[in-house]
């Protein structure tokens, strides 16, 4: 294996990391359904400790507008219902005897809008991610050339498919936001 090949390698584990972290970014944005991935970011105090949500209670979705949690100790029922809030989600928790329920509000129009520039705006920096993965290859590309690791020839090759590898991950992005898009728009 060459030096081209393992810089290549490495720039395709990069841009997959790239791709899940986005992933997982847009499973936490709202679009009008109720999703556990809604409270990922929701911290508990938990005896000093902030602690996720999904470690401190049975997170469960009751139907396609309420999600329900059942602490494992009724003590942490006022302590889950503030983080929620305390979270600006959009979200107004409600508890009885042992439940919290927390009702997820159909959005709005321009509530719809506004999350899908954000949305659009979160698929920008992930494409700024890919593209220095690509600068950062060709550096590594170009040094090994000057240090006589591969050859001219070589070093155009991967550089073709370093852009190739870019292009796809940009084009992947493209994707996931265009689904989510739409998924946000659908009322």
């Amino acid at each position: 294996m060459s030096a081209a090949d393992d810089i290549l390698n490495d720039q395709r584990a990069r841009i997959l990391k790239t791709l899940e972290h986005f992933r997982a970014d847009l499973m936490g944005v709202r679009t009008g359904r109720a999703s556990l991935h809604l409270l990922d970011a929701v911290r508990v105090d938990y005896y000093g400790t902030p602690t996720p949500l999904s470690q401190v209670a049975n997170m469960a979705v009751a139907d396609a507008r309420l999600i329900t949690l059942k602490p494992w100790e009724k003590s942490l029922i006022p302590v889950i219902e503030k983080a929620i809030r305390d979270a600006n989600l959009g979200l107004n928790p409600m508890s009885d005897k042992d439940l919290v329920r927390v009702p997820v509000p159909a959005l709005t129009e321009e509530r719809r809008k506004e999350i899908v520039k954000q949305v659009k705006h979160k698929g920008e920096e992930q494409k700024l991610a890919v593209r220095n993965e690509r600068r950062d290859a060709k550096e590594l590309l170009e040094q090994a050339e000057q240090d006589g690791d591969i050859s001219a020839d070589e070093a155009k090759k991967a550089l073709e498919k370093v852009q190739k590898e870019t292009d796809d991950g940009v084009k992947k992005i493209d994707e996931m936001v265009a689904a989510k898009e739409k998924e946000v728009l659908t009322v």
